[in-house]
């Protein structure tokens, strides 16, 4: 590996090592685009698997998101983070394939990871408790899962989330707000109440 890519590499994490990858990528360099590829590729999908709930449908939005990275890439002006731009992307198409598909997000099958260490009744409340907030979530409207999972699921600040999403950071507080609120009242039975 030759001495730019193991930089590169080292820095991925970096806001300045992602857009160092996208201008490589503007240039045409495969390894670059992998590289970023393989950073993106999870988390887009845990971000869209919250909005979508379909694994194909992740996968078709996550490698259309990457596409357009790639077709794109040379418009990236850096005046926002690289994982804003890319979200973007990806939030946009996502809202696309959804109004699409025009049919209601159906709730994903459960899936038990873990094996016997641990106390089995916390991990079982735990496992409870995620499904119950997973299914609340389910309940909100696009805009405002979508506000949600960025700030909680991918710790986004306001404006970057109102960058994504295309609106005002007041907008993005108030999606915030009833979407707390509603969660909240869907929840309250399913929290403990404690003194």
């Amino acid at each position: 590996m030759d001495r730019r890519i193991e930089e590169t590499a080292s820095t991925v994490g970096t806001a300045e090592g992602e857009a160092s990858l996208v201008s490589r990528v503007a240039a045409g360099d495969r390894r670059a685009f992998e590289m970023l590829y393989r950073v993106y590729f999870p988390r887009l999908a845990r971000f869209l698997q919250r909005m979508t709930r379909s694994v194909p449908l992740i996968e078709e939005i996550v490698n259309d998101t990457l596409l357009v990275v790639w077709q794109k890439a040379a418009t990236f002006d850096g005046s926002c983070k690289v994982s804003t731009w890319v979200f973007a992307i990806a939030y946009r198409k996502a809202c696309k394939a959804l109004h699409a598909l025009d049919e209601p997000v159906g709730d994903a099958a459960d899936e038990c990871v873990g094996g016997d260490a641990g106390r089995p009744d916390w991990r079982f409340e735990q496992q409870r408790l995620a499904h119950a907030v997973d299914a609340a979530v389910a309940t909100l409207p696009l805009a405002q899962r979508a506000a949600f999972q960025l700030t909680f699921y991918h710790d986004m600040g306001y404006a970057e989330i109102a960058e994504i999403m295309e609106c005002p950071v007041n907008t993005v507080k108030t999606r915030l707000f009833h979407a707390r609120r509603r969660l909240a009242t869907l929840l309250e039975d399913q929290l403990e109440i404690r003194p």
